[in-house]
């Protein structure tokens, strides 16, 4: 293997190959576990964990152990790094080239018909009604959103209420967990699953909706307490809102070319 050209910006060198690049776009999608990955691309196991690891070293992909599975992991892809990192190439090539700081979303379109989105974790108490709350808060109710979980808890996690009233301004106290049971039978454009146990056994929707897996730590197992509000729960809303702006672009109706 030819040495890297240290003039040529980090992201390039990556990015360019075209397995990396293959593998950059299936995890733009979802995360995903390495045998999956083998399955989309067609290469092996070893040569799929060989750049893996190139892709993590560059800071573009992370990995999480599977809460359903110890022994295996979840890669993530970091779009907020990538969109760093493709910033400073555009740079490198020529200053006009530097991408501006990103300007706040336009208000959001009301499409033909609305899209509908399930969020789904095991007990709904956090995750999923954390992600079905901010969905809805940044589409001004433009999506047809819910959430539901295999094993649903008795209540809401008040510190999940907590962090979404304290830092989004959004009052989820009156909602109840919900089973995936009752969805039965529901249309949905897209399923996401935010935990690695729900992924297993979420049940098949009609209409064969687009499925994403989010693999998100419950903050209920790692919570601690802090002076305002256990710190897990504020970065798993921090780490879902992240994901959710750039589900934005996926939902929102293509804009309609005007002809000359």
């Amino acid at each position: 293997m030819r040495p890297a050209d240290p003039a040529v910006p980090a992201f390039v060198q990556l990015a360019a190959h075209p397995l990396r690049w293959k593998l950059l776009t299936e995890l733009a999608a979802s995360d995903f576990r390495v045998r999956e990955l083998v399955e989309r691309t067609g290469q092996p196991q070893n040569l799929i964990s060989y750049h893996l690891r190139l892709l993590r070293g560059g800071g573009l992909v992370t990995a999480r152990r599977s809460s359903h599975d110890a022994r295996d992991s979840y890669y993530h892809l970091d779009l907020e790094q990538c969109a760093h990192a493709f910033a400073r190439a555009g740079t490198a090539l020529h200053p006009a080239l530097g991408l501006a700081p990103t300007p706040p979303p336009p208000p959001w379109p009301r499409p033909v018909r609305r899209p509908a989105v399930l969020f789904a974790c095991t007990g709904n108490s956090a995750r999923s009604p954390i992600a079905e709350a901010l969905l809805r808060h940044r589409t001004n109710g433009q999506v047809e959103v819910t959430s539901a979980g295999s094993h649903p808890r008795a209540r809401i996690h008040p510190d999940a209420v907590q962090v979404l009233r304290e830092q989004h301004g959004i009052d989820i106290s009156g909602q109840r967990p919900r089973h995936l049971d009752i969805l039965n039978g529901r249309r949905f454009d897209y399923v996401i699953s935010l935990c690695d146990k729900v992924r297993e056994v979420c049940p098949d929707f009609t209409g064969h909706p687009r499925l994403v897996h989010w693999s998100i730590p419950d903050p209920a197992a790692a919570a601690g307490p802090g002076p305002n509000g256990h710190p897990a729960f504020t970065r798993t809303a921090a780490e879902i809102d992240t994901r959710i702006r750039h589900l934005l672009p996926l939902l929102t109706p293509a804009p309609q070319e005007v002809q000359p």
